[in-house]
């Protein structure tokens, strides 16, 4: 299991869908959230992307000298620059980081923001541009490492004599990740990338999907690595959590999220329709479990209002490590989470779950191996004593 953080670069708050209890998403505060998930373990860090963000290249890079060992997932659009240009910001990046780069391609599914940046392909002719995108800019970066120049000419793109003279520290290239749930984008997957990400849906549909992954990646003589993006709401005990997950969304009202699901609709992206029908834009606010809690503890509440990854793992420690237990058993490696406000829960989450995790996991994370003491001296003279938590079946489990 590897685990990861997000850094808000489109904002961040105590609440959703209004301006109360919001916090100024500024470098200062970036780097803050960065330092935090560096220090605590985190593998890495997810950067969104689009126009309600930062640019994700930009403040990945202004984080590189504040980081020891994150890793930055950050967002290649095909279609925005050439796959020769991008080759060479990715292995910059790469080199200057000491090989601490990932790629997140997005292919987007919001035709008003793809009309906004000069791209009118429909659905299906995007995934067949990032198909030869994705083929030139790989062949250029296992290229760089021999030299040898790439003629390619294909029905979107062409270039003559490419080349890339300094390449990645990662050989061939920076591991490729993706998330998409149309046939077109499990294609695509199958026969490109390395990491196949999916939101957050109930263990069943993510199984389906990574059972018909691996049948496409096969057909290629490929295999596929998994992961998924979760929003995560942890307290120390399943009714706090439940609270917290009330308290999150205790400013939203029928039209904000009315307005929220007008906007999604438009969109021709099968995961953002996915997201969108597990909670049909109808919430209770006097019960927000009512026709949100999709699995057990796998929570839709979140995408009332958010675009992309909807749902969160509410509960107690020991819930939320099973939780992602089972999606690991399914044959997922990654885990790209977050949490309001990210700063905070950052660190509440690596406090209360790291712990519970798998021991391979824990022994790599930096926050156990610190020497002590671990809280506050007591009376000047007394090292605290960590109480073990109560045994309960979701902690065997998460444990072993």
């Amino acid at each position: 299991m590897k685990i990861l953080w997000f850094i808000p670069t489109h904002g961040d708050s105590r609440y959703l869908g209004t301006a109360q209890g919001a916090r100024v998403a500024d470098h200062s505060y970036f780097k803050q959230v960065a330092i935090a998930a560096d220090s605590l373990g985190y593998e890495g860090v997810l950067i969104p992307t689009g126009r309600s963000c930062e640019d994700p290249w930009t403040v990945a890079a202004s984080l590189i000298d504040a980081t020891r060992r994150l890793k930055f997932l950050i967002a290649l659009r095909p279609g925005l620059i050439t796959p020769s240009q991008y080759a060479r910001i990715a292995s910059t990046f790469d080199r200057l980081s000491g090989g601490r780069l990932l790629i997140n391609l997005v292919t987007g599914g919001d035709a008003a923001e793809l009309a906004g940046d000069g791209q009118f392909l429909p659905h299906a002719e995007r995934y067949a541009h990032a198909t030869e995108f994705l083929t030139i800019w790989r062949e250029i970066m296992a290229r760089s490492h021999t030299g040898e120049p790439l003629d390619f000419d294909g029905q979107h793109l062409k270039v003559e004599g490419a080349r890339l003279l300094y390449p990645p520290v990662q050989n061939p290239h920076p591991p490729l990740f993706f998330g998409g749930s149309s046939p077109a984008a499990h294609e695509l997957a199958a026969q490109q990338l390395n990491t196949y990400l999916t939101w957050g849906e109930p263990p069943a549909a993510v199984a389906e999907k990574v059972a018909d992954l691996r049948q496409r990646a096969a057909r290629y003589g490929r295999t596929l690595k998994f992961g998924i993006r979760l929003h995560v709401i942890v307290r120390e005990t399943e009714e706090a959590a439940w609270g917290a997950a009330a308290e999150l969304i205790s400013h939203l009202d029928e039209a904000t999220v009315a307005r929220a699901q007008q906007t999604f609709a438009r969109m021709d992206s099968e995961g953002q329709r996915r997201m969108a029908a597990l909670h049909g834009g109808r919430y209770n606010p006097a019960n927000v479990r009512e026709g949100l809690e999709v699995a057990p503890n796998l929570w839709a509440g979140v995408g009332l209002v958010r675009g992309g990854a909807g749902t969160a793992l509410v509960g107690n420690p020991e819930q939320v490590a099973a939780r992602l237990r089972e999606y690991a058993d399914l044959g997922l490696e990654y885990f790209v989470l977050s949490g309001y406000p990210h700063l905070d829960e950052a660190y509440r989450f690596a406090e209360l779950v790291f712990p519970l995790l798998p021991l391979e996991l824990r022994d790599r994370l930096i926050q156990p191996k610190l020497t002590g003491p671990f809280g506050e001296i007591v009376a000047n003279a007394h090292v605290p004593v960590t109480a073990p938590r109560a045994a309960t079946p979701e902690l065997a489990r998460a444990a072993s």
